[in-house]
């Protein structure tokens, strides 16, 4: 741990894209294959292929390709040992990379004869199969380190020595023959899912925010938030968490986050008072939560719409009031720890009346709501009227747009480089920055566009972002000089443009490296799992030390996820967790009367991988953050993990109150959901720190805790005095079903046996359909029942039914039905629990002394 200690932040951020920087041919080598890659990977997210009839290749022929580049690279950027020379490619290096480039490249080539003899394994199958296997476990040892490699190896030998492991794990075991053709000829383990969504979403997203990065949005983001909040207590702490929350948008490495923000950030929160660790510890938070936050948040989130089965846009909807609750709360807890160490605001800052910020706060979203509305109704109204010259005018309009942010930004001088070590003495105004990159919006808002209104793919939207951003690097040089009468300059502007999107398209593609080769030894570990059946052991497992306790199970989980994301990549501590753990949570909340949504199960997942990052003693953002602020990794590592606390304790409330990924919410709903939920993390933020008006005795501390689960929680109280569900009588079960109300959710308990023969008791939803009596109603929801005594038994359901989609089959029994009861809102607990803050506020501020409160209120 100590060498680790002393690793720079640079060397860091250079492990992620490659460590070795070879001089001369093979230089230019690496940066050619690396670029072919991006344009590869343009070239079939595109509709040219379909366009031209040329290229169109099927997934699995795109996924052979992808891989192939990331093996190549892979090879030939990451050196084998720490000895290893990084200033040229040993032969034997070149060598490995040609075998795992012809190994991974096979699918592709001799695609059309495996195609036609499915499950048949030739000498050549075989062999190919032997060799890219070990050569991707040495890629992934090399790009991520030995944890992921070691625990494929692990499902390896798993595989194969079934019949030899103990009886609670064993298996009849697969032959060498199975195993080669299940992992690497197939599309079930090695290039199954989890590569394609790496090859369809995953690259281009990437390649986004290197695009974005390299147009100089990264820099423009953190002036604007400095500019913004560093007139505040804890200013650069407040601008380092809202620049982190823009270019986390953008960066899916938490690594890179932290370099990028923090290198200008953590400076200047140490010139105000903060210590290296806290300093390191607000960045390291703030930018590992970039890959929760919508609209572009980390690679799993793409695995998301595979494994869960429901479009990007659902979840981006249902990731963003968590994702953003993290981050206010994550600002006032800079705010709390300001007060604390008695900081003052930088400079002389003229004090705006509160009505009058909240007048300007009100005006400027009713502004941008109103240019968001004429947009989007002004194009629905366009688009018909202009048909098939629909796209070209709506190009023409995006190009007028651009000519005009630019000649805004034109008049002013170009945003300089801020130098961290200067000291502060001046702050950017907020408005001449705010003018000076306006353009660098545009293509967010075209991915925006295409996600959630024209409803594209992730990869066809994030092509059009992308094809928004060359545009923007190609020209945005040259324009602006020729704007500001530099006709001398444009020439020299044009070629610096050429090359930021060269350097661009070869940086996105060795961020990828990494990823591109986590998803693939996933891949090994998913394949595994169908193959064997060990997933079903493991969950047996899990569930007998849970002991059936769904909130026990969910803290195994959470702590399996951080054990795991200490050697494992965030994307591929999801894959892993999720495919083992999230059909077991499901079927334990089930069993315990809990329905648990699965977005709810795979993004509680998502939360605690992206934790692992944070985590000690192996949580290398905090290494990155330490190498930058000069202090302790691991003391940076545990402020950071208590910062987080926020976010740890996000994903167990909306397991229990799915409310909060607003399911099945309206939007009126939704907006005061978003008011109190938010009210809450503060509160929770509160209590964490001790610190409200002022310090807080420990029963308060307590009380405000208390107070934060009321009100995320309120149906948790209410239950226990009030049965949130009615039962209805067994007995005339068919004639109660005519009376009820169409659309009421019909609890009903069932008791059955497990693929095993165990017997096994679960909950399911059904609603009631709308018209019809008793039978008719249960024949819609495709259920047929008789009487065994006193015994209420399904008779038959219906094939591809309502009741056959959530798990109903013949001869179970329905031990009870209920419907929910009519009782007052859930909602009227949050009374009491707002009370009780206002007393422990009350006593706070007549404890406080008045100079502070005052200071406390202005802030």
């Amino acid at each position: 741990m100590s060498s680790t200690e002393h690793i720079s932040a640079e060397e860091l951020i250079a492990q992620e894209s490659g460590a070795r920087s070879p001089q001369g041919l093979m230089s230019i080598l690496i940066a050619a294959i690396a670029l072919s890659w991006s344009l590869f990977q343009l070239w079939i997210a595109s509709p040219l292929p379909f366009i031209f009839k040329w290229a169109v290749l099927n997934d699995t022929e795109t996924r052979s390709i992808h891989l192939s580049f990331a093996l190549l690279l892979a090879f030939l950027a990451y050196p084998a040992f720490k000895r290893s020379p990084r200033h040229y490619i040993p032969i034997t290096d070149i060598a490995l990379a040609l075998l795992a480039l012809a190994s991974a490249a096979y699918l592709f080539v001799f695609y059309q004869h495996l195609a036609l003899r499915p499950g048949t394994l030739t000498t050549a199958d075989f062999a190919v199969a032997c060799l890219g296997i070990p050569l991707l476990l040495e890629a992934t040892r090399r790009t991520l380190g030995p944890p992921l490699a070691i625990i494929a190896l692990l499902f390896l030998i798993y595989s194969v020595a079934g019949p030899y492991m103990p009886d609670m794990l064993a298996h009849r075991g697969v032959s060498l023959k199975a195993l080669a053709n299940h992992q690497w000829i197939t599309t079930e383990g090695v290039f199954g899912i989890a590569l394609g969504v790496s090859t369809s979403f995953v690259f281009l997203f990437v390649l986004f925010g290197a695009l974005l990065e390299r147009a100089g949005a990264g820099n423009y983001f953190i002036q604007l938030a400095f500019s913004l909040l560093g007139h505040m207590r804890g200013g650069p702490a407040k601008a380092a968490v809202v620049a982190s929350a823009l270019t986390g948008m953008i960066s899916g490495s938490s690594i890179a986050n932290v370099v990028t923000t923090g290198t200008f950030t953590i400076p200047m929160m140490k010139k105000v008072g903060f210590s290296s660790e806290k300093a390191g510890a607000v960045e390291v938070t703030s930018s590992v939560n970039g890959q929760i936050m919508p609209p572009v948040m980390g690679a799993a989130a793409f695995l998301m719409v595979e494994y869960v089965g429901i479009s990007y846009v659902e979840i981006i909807k249902h990731a963003f009031l968590p994702a953003a609750i993290s981050y206010i709360a994550l600002l006032y807890i800079v705010h709390l720890e300001a007060l604390k160490l008695g900081m003052q605001p930088i400079g002389a800052v003229e004090h705006k009346p509160w009505l009058k910020r909240l007048t300007g706060f009100a005006f400027g979203a009713m502004l941008i709501s109103g240019v968001s509305l004429a947009v989007y109704y002004g194009l629905g109204w366009l688009k018909p009227m202009l048909g098939d010259y629909a796209l070209l005018v709506i190009c023409l309009m995006l190009t007028l747009c651009y000519l005009g942010l630019l000649k805004v930004a034109a008049s002013r001088q170009p945003l300089p480089i801020e130098d961290p070590d200067k000291p502060i003495e001046t702050l950017p105004d907020t408005r001449t920055v705010l003018l000076s990159g306006l353009h660098f919006i545009l293509p967010v808002v075209v991915l925006v566009w295409c996600l959630m209104v024209e409803r594209l793919s992730p990869g066809l939207s994030a092509f059009w972002g992308s094809v928004m951003l060359i545009g923007i690097l190609l020209t945005q040089r040259p324009i602006l000089c020729w704007m500001r009468g530099n006709l001398s300059e444009v020439k020299n502007a044009t070629r610096d443009g050429a090359v930021d999107l060269r350097e661009g398209l070869i940086t996105g593609a060795r961020n990828m490296i990494g990823i591109g080769i986590a998803t693939a030894t996933a891949g090994v570990i998913v394949g595994a799992v169908s193959q064997t059946g060990v997933g079903l052991v493991l969950a047996d497992l899990v569930e007998f030390l849970s002991m059936g306790n769904l909130l026990l199970m969910l803290i195994l989980t959470a702590v399996f996820s951080l054990i795991l994301g200490m050697g494992l990549p965030t994307t591929a501590n999801y894959i892993v967790v999720s495919s083992l753990l999230a059909p077991v949570i499901v079927a334990l909340g089930q069993q315990s009367g809990l329905i648990v949504p699965l977005i709810a199960v795979h993004l509680f997942v998502f939360y605690f991988g992206i934790m692992a990052d944070v985590t000690p003693p192996v949580g290398l953002a905090s290494f990155a953050a330490a190498a930058v602020s000069k202090g302790s990794p691991i003391k940076t590592g545990m402020q950071a993990f208590y910062y987080s606390l926020r976010t740890a304790a996000l994903p167990f409330l909306f397991i229990f109150n799915t409310d909060l990924l607003l399911i099945n919410v309206d939007w009126l709903h939704g907006i005061i959901i978003f008011i109190v939920a938010t009210g809450a993390m503060l509160i929770f933020a509160a209590g964490t720190q001790g610190w409200l008006v002022t310090r807080s005795r420990w029963y308060e501390s307590i009380l405000l805790l208390v107070v934060a689960f009321t009100l995320f929680r309120p149906g948790f109280w209410l239950d226990m005095v009030d049965d949130p569900y009615q039962d209805l009588n067994r007995q005339t079960f068919v004639e109660s079903i005519g009376t009820l109300t169409p659309g009421t959710q019909l609890r009903l308990r069932i008791k059955g046996e497990d693929y095993i023969g165990n017997e096994k008791s679960f909950v399911v939803l059904l609603p009631v359909p709308n018209e019809g009596d008793g039978e008719q109603r249960l024949a819609e929801m495709g259920l047929e029942v008789i009487y065994e005594g006193d015994k209420l038994i399904i008779d038959n359901v219906a094939f591809a039914s309502p009741a056959a989609k959530i798990g109903l089959e013949f001869d179970q029994e329905i031990v009870s039905a209920r419907i929910p009861s009519e009782r007052v809102p859930k909602e009227v607990m949050w009374l009491p629990g707002l009370a009780l803050f206002m007393l422990i506020y009350w006593l706070q501020r007549r404890r406080a002394p008045r100079l502070k409160v005052a200071e406390a209120v202005t802030q």
